[in-house]
């Protein structure tokens, strides 16, 4: 016996013209959709972050890869502000913030908040959110408790700390988002070296102080200017109360 064309034959035989037909398939035996819940939800968003983007994700495009309706996803996520958030909570997960390790206090300080940069400079559209987003997710916390201890293991006062921590992180989030902007932009480039030539070629008697820094303010690698950037807040921040305080030592 053979089959062709969905009709059976049999040797010596005509082709009895039954057509062979699937049995049906009833609902109970399909496979069950999985389940939705606010963890499956941020899995799937940054599939397609590391994929496609930040820009691809949209709560239509998560909904569909779930089997289910947008408004569904509302359930477990206020906005799409939340679903950022959450986002980027999940993408510090290598960061391993914690403030124990090696060196002084303001080595494992500045190498937790390289880290933490690091992770912005690799998603230039995190960076750039992150600026109007507010973090809150266990992970963003953890990053957070781990500067506070720093700084108090530096003996930097609680009510300065808890200020410098906002102070630090908004510059090292400012500063990828900054970056990320030159990486996306085709002009990046012709901006700098129009800014290069207005510097070196600027009137000294109108600019002396650019005429007679010229060369000084355009130098130095990134991350060399990253580390004395860090070095300069910490100095600031351990030698400035603040004004409530010191009114309350007067």
């Amino acid at each position: 016996m053979f089959v062709k064309n969905m009709f059976v034959y049999t040797d010596g035989m005509a082709a009895s013209k039954k057509k062979v037909v699937a049995p049906p398939v009833s609902r109970r035996e399909r496979p069950a959709k999985p389940a939705l819940s606010r963890q499956a939800i941020i899995d799937v968003a940054l599939a397609m972050v590391r994929a496609e983007g930040l820009e691809k994700v949209t709560m239509r495009r998560i909904a569909a890869a779930l089997d289910t309706g947008p408004a569904t996803l509302y359930v477990y996520l206020r906005d799409t502000e939340d679903l950022h958030a959450q986002i980027l909570d999940a993408l510090l997960a290598p960061i391993r913030a914690s403030a124990a390790g090696r060196g002084t206090w303001r080595d494992r300080l500045k190498a937790l908040l390289t880290r933490y940069g690091r992770v912005l400079f690799d998603h230039p559209e995190m960076a750039r959110m992150a600026m109007s987003t507010q973090p809150s997710g266990p992970r963003y916390l953890a990053l957070v408790d781990a500067i506070l201890a720093l700084l108090r293991e530096g003996s930097v006062p609680d009510r300065e700390a808890a200020w410098a921590v906002d102070l630090l992180l908004l510059y090292v989030t400012a500063l990828a988002a900054e970056k990320s902007h030159h990486r996306a932009s085709s002009r990046a480039a012709a901006d700098f070296s129009a800014m290069a030539t207005a510097i070196s070629t600027v009137d000294e008697a109108r600019y002396p102080s650019i005429a007679r820094l010229g060369g000084e303010l355009l130098s130095g690698k990134g991350p060399d200017r990253f580390d004395w950037a860090l070095d300069v807040l910490l100095q600031g921040i351990l030698t400035t109360a603040r004004s409530t305080t010191k009114k309350a030592r007067s």
